[in-house]
């Protein structure tokens, strides 16, 4: 297709009428259809997301999950679905929810992606309206800009992910969302950590174009690995922020919290897994336990203990940082001080070492 935009963007086929459906796969036929695969009356108005998202899978942990903000509240009640080992959707635009279930139970079939969309776009009479992204566990993905969704709309695949949008400023913010992940990349990060700095780094460059408006943002993601979730569907991250100022940031603020991830609280004496993070930290820079090789997680492990205290004023005495000798607090780490401790970690090349050991202690599993 040719346009005025890079050629990675598949873009609303304006003018254009639905081209015919696949041949249906035998899991395909198997799926319930709806006569004219319309929303219930009794629901009201038409449930209309204009948005952006992204849908990825990592293929070294199986997690599968969706994050997704626009300018309606509560996009986390209709855009984002994710079934544990099997994918992840987003509907959006003129937001179908069936969607969700009805596409995942058909790639659990054994459908691709690709057929499971056109098999529901064919039995749609509004699919025109329509904005899907769907990608499997095994990374096949399939996309649909209808050419009756608002402009601009467009979608983008890579490796691992979808990404699409509808009434944004313009292609950057596909793009911007599309660099964030790629180049999170093979980085021990969990998916919800990486898809949350995805949607931000696409709001930051423009987002959904309306103004003025109440705005929501979502994370959902499924995990299949044994005890890593508590609930039965293996959802091990969903944070949704209804109505929020700054709902982008507060997604990431809440999952900073719940994760307990260093720096989500200013440190002065406290408990906390964050502690354990700083005194990993500390001892790969040597201000903590020098003469050690590995740090034992004791009974003291998460508390604030002296030693830590006086590792910490340590470490901001070598980085020219004010400690209690001049009037802050002992063993005081904020924002600036977690900003340094990774600064210093990469200098050392020590940094992925670190971020690896303590990948599991930030994994959010409630």
């Amino acid at each position: 297709m040719t346009s005025r935009y890079p050629t990675s963007y598949a873009l609303a086929p304006h003018g254009r009428r639905l081209a015919a459906a696949t041949a249906l796969t035998l899991a395909i036929a198997a799926l319930p259809r709806t006569g004219g695969a319309q929303e219930p009356a009794s629901w009201g108005t038409p449930l209309d997301f204009a948005t952006f998202s992204i849908a990825a899978i990592d293929p070294l942990t199986g997690e599968s999950g969706v994050a997704v903000t626009t300018r309606v509240a509560c996009v986390g009640n209709g855009v984002p679905w994710v079934r544990a080992g099997v994918g992840a959707v987003a509907t959006q635009a003129n937001t179908r929810t069936e969607y969700g279930d009805l596409i995942l139970a058909a790639i659990a079939r054994g459908a691709s992606p690709e057929a499971a969309l056109r098999s529901m776009l064919a039995a749609d009479t509004a699919a025109a309206s329509r904005q899907v992204g769907v990608i499997g566990r095994d990374g096949r993905s399939a996309q649909h800009t209808g050419n009756g969704t608002s402009p601009w709309a467009g979608h983008r695949t890579g490796t691992n992910y979808v990404t699409q949008g509808n009434l944004l400023t313009g292609p950057e913010v596909l793009g911007a969302v599309a660099a964030s992940f790629e180049s999170s990349a093979g980085a021990p990060r969990h998916l919800a950590d990486r898809l949350i700095d995805a949607i931000a780094a696409g709001h930051a460059a423009g987002g959904d174009a309306r103004k003025g408006r109440a705005q929501s943002a979502a994370v959902i993601v499924a995990d299949p690995r044994p005890g890593r979730s508590r609930r039965t569907d293996m959802v091990t991250v969903n944070i949704s922020v209804c109505e929020h100022p700054e709902p982008v940031a507060e997604v990431r603020r809440i999952y900073n919290a719940v994760s307990q991830t260093l720096g989500y609280r200013t440190l002065e004496q406290f408990t906390g897994n964050d502690v354990w993070q700083l005194r990993v930290m500390l001892h790969a820079l040597g201000h903590l336990d020098p003469g050690t090789s590995a740090l034992r997680r004791d009974a003291n492990a998460t508390r604030y203990t002296e030693d830590l205290i006086a590792a910490v004023d340590d470490f901001r005495t070598a980085e020219r940082l004010s400690t209690s000798a001049n009037g802050s607090p002992a063993g005081l780490v904020d924002a600036e001080t977690v900003a340094r401790l990774w600064a210093a970690l990469e200098r050392a090349g020590k940094a992925r070492a670190v971020r690896e050991q303590l990948l599991d202690v930030v994994a959010v599993r409630r």
